[in-house]
């Protein structure tokens, strides 16, 4: 199954697909555009990336960047909500906005031949966007829905809670959503003003793939986005999570107690030792059943219905981050158990048996991360934003394939910041 999965895969990299990365000037700007050829459906795909113009942006008011995303999701003024959508749902398109921490995303994916079209609607909706007092008042009101039904959401109140003990003092302490007062307090020129500042031909990263030829995708690019402003280029500042540990409990009528950890991870996009950081996190707890402490936790013991963590490296943050979730009648234990079984895995590593079923798993499962479109232009973006060149994953695989337990585990050692754990919790 394996070997029939990496004959397709590289079938696929061989003869369908050639990611290529070059650039499109436009008002002297050199803006950097990562290119698939997919000649395997009649199909195109295109994301403008807005780089530093995500939530971490969103300078002391909680959930301005997701609030604006939202807006541009109401079309353009010109065509208004129901006018704009039915013009693309008419001709099968897809065009939406999103943002996540660091990045604004447009997306426009359709039929080849349906392509210009989108394009002129991207156009439309880049310069002209449904930004009226009616379409704020709605998209607060939807807004302010969605937080309100969490307040029963005791995952999301655990994990809000988290990210306020160990981003203390940081962009990343408050909820990117926002919360009721934050949104109730934007104006419709907060949004304005972010849109207005933030999108510009400096930050821009464009990727495009599918069954169309990069010249002619460049010739079309560049009416579309000649209109947008040079601006200059934004640096991102990096945050590490606190090492102080700390607890918060929460108390709400629930039968089920549930426990988020977090603590520092010091480790920065674009580290050499990523690879490394990968197979850690992996055996520790990011593998699901099978993991140091899902068998601990769970397996041994039946002290949680499911129990994770992972390490989080991005561009502007980094952190060791995990859930439990258990009976409130066995909350202490497990949490301690938690507790020592990060310590144990920061002190005696990995063995041998876990180090090769890491491998055989992150080694096979490649494949599977590569099947669409969508996925490969994403981990070309995802080299490409940290500083590597196209095609740094086939190296990443190699040098998990060489990776020895010694080398893993005198890694694994070295990071003992994750035992340094603070805990947010919600119970009876």
């Amino acid at each position: 199954m394996l070997k029939c999965a990496l004959v397709i895969f590289l079938f696929l990299e061989g003869v369908l697909m050639s990611q290529s990365l070059s650039s499109v000037e436009i008002n002297g700007v050199k803006v950097p555009v990562i290119f698939e050829k997919d000649t395997h459906l009649p199909i195109a795909s295109l994301q403008l990336v807005v780089q530093k113009s995500g939530s971490i942006e969103d300078d002391g008011k909680p959930g301005l960047a997701k609030f604006t995303a939202s807006m541009l999701n109401e079309g353009s003024k010109k065509l208004g909500s129901i006018g704009f959508s039915s013009k693309l749902d008419d001709r099968a398109i897809n065009l939406s906005v999103s943002t996540g921490t660091e990045t604004f995303v447009y997306e426009l994916s359709c039929l080849k031949e349906q392509f210009p079209f989108g394009l002129s609607m991207l156009k439309q909706l880049l310069y002209d966007p449904n930004f009226t007092q009616k379409s704020f008042e709605k998209v607060q009101s939807q807004t302010l829905g969605s937080l309100s039904s969490r307040q029963n959401d005791f995952d999301y109140i655990a994990n809000i809670n988290l990210k306020k003990l160990i981003y203390k003092d940081t962009p990343f302490e408050h909820p990117f959503s926002g919360d009721e007062q934050s949104i109730k307090n934007l104006k419709l020129d907060d949004v304005e003003n972010f849109y207005k500042s933030h999108l510009d031909l400096s930050n821009l990263i464009i990727l495009v793939g599918g069954d169309i030829k990069e010249d002619e995708f460049k010739k079309m690019m560049i009416p579309i986005l000649k209109e947008m402003k040079v601006g200059k280029k934004r640096e991102l500042k990096h945050f590490n999570a606190n090492a102080d540990e700390k607890e918060k409990i929460i108390k709400k009528e629930t039968e089920q107690a549930y426990i988020y950890f977090g603590a520092p991870f010091f480790m920065k996009s674009g580290d050499k030792d990523i690879y490394k950081s990968k197979v850690a996190s992996f055996i520790l707890g990011a593998s699901g059943f099978g993991s140091r402490l899902m068998e601990e936790v769970r397996v041994k013991k039946g002290l949680a219905y499911s129990v994770y963590s992972r390490n989080n490296v991005n561009k502007s943050y980094s952190s060791f981050t995990g859930y439990l979730q258990t009976k409130t009648g066995n909350l202490d234990e497990a949490k301690k158990l938690v507790t020592k079984v990060i310590d144990d895995f920061v002190k005696n590593g990995a063995t041998a048996d876990e180090l090769e079923q890491a491998k055989k798993f992150l080694l096979g499962s490649e494949p599977l991360r590569n099947e669409t479109l969508s996925q490969r232009l994403g981990q070309a973006f995802l080299e490409y934003y940290n500083g590597y060149k196209l095609g740094h994953s086939k190296i990443v695989l190699k040098q998990i394939e060489d990776l020895s337990l010694k080398d893993l585990n005198n890694f694994i050692k070295k990071h003992n910041e994750i035992t340094k754990l603070s805990f947010s919790i919600v119970t009876k």
